[in-house]
C-alpha cells in the first residue's frame, strides 16, 4: 500500500503551493481544508477532502481509510491584527484544532509532523538577523498560538516519540511561476498584492504604514520568502522525518531585507507604472527590520532557496495577479 501525505490547509496560499510541488515530484497528497479561506480550485490534484481539523470522526475515517506518513500543517489562521481583536478564534483553530490533529495522529501510529510556525514567535527582535537562539516573545495571539504548539510539539517528541520539524516564515510571497495558483486572501493584508493592485488600477487608497523608521528610506524593511522555496523547505523536512530526523525547528527566510518602498519600486520598474500611495502612521507592534537567518536549514536540510531576487518575486506574483484579475 502506497504511504501518503496528507496536507491539512492544502487549498489555502501556501498549502496549495505544496500540493502543486508535491504533485510535481509525483506524490499524490491527501489535501484536507474546510475552505473556509482557501479556495477549491487552488487545489490542482491530490485526493481532496473538505472538513474541518476539530472533525475527529473524519480524522478517524482519512486515518483508517489511508496509509499516513506524514502530516503537514497548514491550516492556521493568520492576520495578525485579527488574533488581537478575536482571539478566541485564533485559540480554537491554532491551538485546540492542532491539538485534536496531534492527538488522532497518536491514535494510528503517524509519528511525523511538520508545522508552519512563523517569524511572530520571537515579538520584537533584540538582533538582525534573527536566529532560532533568539529568545520567543510573541507580542500578539497569532504568535502566542504559534509558539503554544512548537511547545506542545516538543513535548510530545519526548514523551511519544512524535518526530516533527518546525518551519518559522518570515515573508511569504510570489506566486507559481506558471500563474496557476497564488495569492488569493479577503481581505488582503499582505503588502505585495496590495501594492500591484494599486499598480492595475484596483486599489485607489494604498496606505505605507510609517516612513520615519530608522531605516535607509524611513520605511519598514521585511524579509520576503517565495512561496515554492518554502514548499522546497517543507519537501527536503519531510525527507530528513523519512530518515529518522528528530525534533527540530528552522527559520526560512531570505536573509536579506527588502523596504516597503523599494516594494513599490520594484513593482513600478516591472509594470512601467507609477504608483500613487500616502504615507500614514506606524502601525502599532510594527518593528523597523525583520530579517531572518536561515543558515541553520541550509545546513541541516540543503535547503537553497531559488527566487530569492525581489524582482522574481514581484514578477511572479504580477503575473498571477493579472490573471486573477482577468487583466
Amino acid at each position: 500500500m502506497s504511504k501518503y501525505i496528507f496536507v491539512a490547509g492544502g487549498a489555502g496560499y501556501i498549502g496549495s503551493h505544496m500540493i502543486l510541488y508535491l504533485l510535481e515530484k509525483g506524490f499524490e497528497p491527501i489535501v484536507y481544508d474546510n475552505l473556509s479561506e482557501g479556495h477549491r480550485e487552488a487545489v490542482l490534484g491530490g485526493i481532496f477532502i473538505e472538513g474541518d481539523l476539530s472533525d475527529s470522526e473524519k480524522l478517524k475515517s482519512i486515518f483508517s481509510s489511508y496509509q499516513i506518513s506524514t502530516v503537514m500543517h497548514f491550516a492556521a489562521s493568520c492576520y495578525v491584527g485579527e488574533s488581537v481583536l478575536n482571539p478566541r478564534k485564533y485559540y480554537k483553530n491554532n491551538v485546540f484544532n492542532t491539538i485534536n490533529l496531534l492527538n488522532n495522529m497518536l491514535d494510528f501510529n503517524i509519528d511525523k509532523f511538520i508545522f508552519s510556525s512563523t517569524c511572530a514567535t520571537y515579538g520584537n527582535p533584540l538582533e538582525i538577523p534573527i536566529t532560532e537562539n533568539h529568545p520567543q516573545n510573541p507580542i500578539n495571539p497569532y504568535g502566542n498560538t504559534k509558539l503554544v504548539i512548537e511547545k506542545v510539539l516538543i513535548d510530545y517528541s519526548k514523551a511519544y516519540n512524535l518526530k516533527s520539524i518546525s518551519l518559522r516564515y518570515f515573508n511569504a510571497a510570489g506566486a507559481d511561476f506558471k500563474a496557476r495558483i497564488g495569492e488569493n486572501h479577503n481581505p488582503e493584508t499582505h503588502l505585495i498584492p496590495n501594492v500591484i493592485d494599486a499598480a492595475l488600477g484596483i486599489k485607489d487608497n494604498l496606505k505605507i504604514f510609517g516612513n520615519d523608521y530608522k531605516t535607509p528610506d524611513g520605511t519598514c524593511i521585511r524579509d520576503y520568502i517565495h512561496v515554492l522555496d518554502l514548499a522546497q523547505a517543507h519537501f527536503l523536512a519531510y525527507k530528513k522525518l523519512e530518515e529518522g530526523y528528530k525534533t527540530s525547528f528552522y527559520n526560512l527566510g531570505n536573509g536579506k531585507g527588502y523596504s516597503n518602498k523599494e516594494i513599490v519600486n520594484s513593482v513600478e520598474k516591472i509594470l512601467g507604472k507609477k504608483i500613487n500611495f500616502e504615507y500614514a502612521p506606524r502601525r502599532e507592534g510594527d518593528p523597523p527590520i525583520l530579517i531572518g537567518s536561515s543558515e541553520k536549514a541550509f545546513k541541516e536540510l540543503g535547503w537553497k532557496p531559488e527566487y530569492y531576487q525581489i524582482d522574481k518575486i514581484v514578477e511572479s506574483a504580477i503575473n498571477w495577479q493579472i490573471k486573477l484579475r482577468g487583466l
